[in-house]
């Protein structure tokens, strides 16, 4: 029987049993990280919304959490979100979360971006930035892909979007959003607390298995008697996320590529690292993973941003560290001299990639300054 999320908060739970092992097998993994505003909401009869990916963390934070909301008697509303980011998904992601809701006997709500999945932003990312560069509103040319330091691929596709629609959904309660986050994962996440809490917001989100290890969170799912990702044992990754993550390592993001199902995309991201000349991670080109994969015109394509991206950054250098883009940019106008770097290297990363770009010499680029500085100023006035 699925959750109903819009249950009477002050209507008391009973234990439902759906998180009991499915065999008996020796608990190897540790209990929840819990700190007590979290406890209160909790009693308090708060909404709980876990995010899940289909990821083995995920898997786990869901399972211990309903656990732990079932020995204490949670009263509130629980759910199970995904947010799908379209082709870069694996196919078996969304089924993989299906499984573990219908084990829970929770409702899953799947959330989408309107304007397209992952790969339609990063796509379209590229055309804004391209304007952005032709009309003189960057400094630089900026890269399309997420990066680690800029991750909007879980801010603006997951983040923004389950939050949203929690809100909506419990507009009068308190709200514990539930992440499968782990220390071990990445030094940023390492760095991650038990919770956080914007003040004015009603999400609080709540990292439960933070200090869990690898070996912990699979014990827990055998001990649970839940089936990973068919992505760890059957394709041999160590991470779980997109097809191909940002943050794959090399046996990852090779393995993802030996999949018949990951062709597609593929050859989708590396067509745009050949239009960009960005390597998907910044030292490694996606596009290096599987070459017999790619038609030889692409190869030769691929080869050609290679060189074009090293005449580009070469070109960039030339600018002084004070011409750069920095918040507030433009702060200043430019020197003659500058003005004449800058229209200098526009005009050589413009012709190098086919751009139309304007503000191409010193009288140009010096009247686009004063637009933007008095565009800034008039905003500043209004505000």
């Amino acid at each position: 029987m699925r959750h109903n999320p819009n249950t009477d908060p002050a209507r008391p739970r009973v234990a439902t049993h759906r998180t009991q092992p499915a065999i008996s097998i020796a608990r190897t993994f540790p209990s929840i990280s819990i700190l007590p505003p979290i406890v209160a909401l909790l009693e308090q009869g708060a909404a709980v919304a876990i995010g899940v990916s289909g990821g083995k963390d995920s898997q786990a934070a869901a399972m211990a959490t309903f656990e732990y909301l079932d020995r204490i008697r949670h009263s509130g509303p629980r759910l199970l979100i995904h947010a799908d980011l379209g082709s870069v998904e694996w196919a078996d992601s969304l089924p993989t979360c299906e499984q573990l809701a219908d084990r829970l006997g929770a409702e899953l709500i799947v959330v989408r971006r309107k304007q397209g999945g992952l790969m339609d932003r990063w796509e379209s990312r590229w055309r804004s930035n391209v304007v952005r560069y032709e009309n003189l509103s960057t400094v630089t040319l900026v890269p399309c892909w997420s990066t680690p330091a800029m991750r909007f691929c879980t801010s603006e596709m997951k983040t923004s979007k389950i939050h949203a629609e929690l809100k909506r959904r419990f507009s009068r309660l308190p709200i514990v959003s539930v992440a499968g986050v782990r220390r071990a994962e990445s030094p940023q996440r390492a760095r991650a607390e038990i919770f956080d809490h914007k003040p004015g917001e009603r999400i609080w989100t709540w990292r439960p298995i933070l200090d869990w290890s690898e070996p912990e969170v699979f014990s827990s799912l055998d001990f649970w008697g839940i089936e990973p990702h068919p992505a760890y044992r059957r394709f041999g990754l160590t991470r779980v996320s997109c097809r191909f993550c940002i943050m794959s390592s090399l046996p990852d993001l090779v393995a993802a590529a030996a999949q018949p199902e990951a062709h597609d995309l593929y050859r989708q991201m590396v067509g745009l690292e050949c239009r960009s000349t960005f390597a998907f991670q910044s030292s490694r080109w996606l596009g290096d993973i599987a070459p017999h994969l790619l038609q030889p015109r692409i190869r030769d394509l691929l080869a050609m941003a290679k060189e074009k991206a090293d005449r580009r950054r070469a070109v960039e250098r030339r600018l002084t560290r004070a011409m750069l883009y920095a918040k507030g940019w433009p702060t200043r106008m430019l020197s003659d001299g500058e003005a004449d770097l800058l229209a200098e290297a526009r005009s050589e990363v413009s012709a190098m990639l086919g751009f139309r770009t304007r503000y191409l010499d010193r009288a140009s680029i010096h009247a686009r300054y004063a637009e933007l500085l008095d565009l800034h100023a008039s905003r500043g006035r209004a505000a």
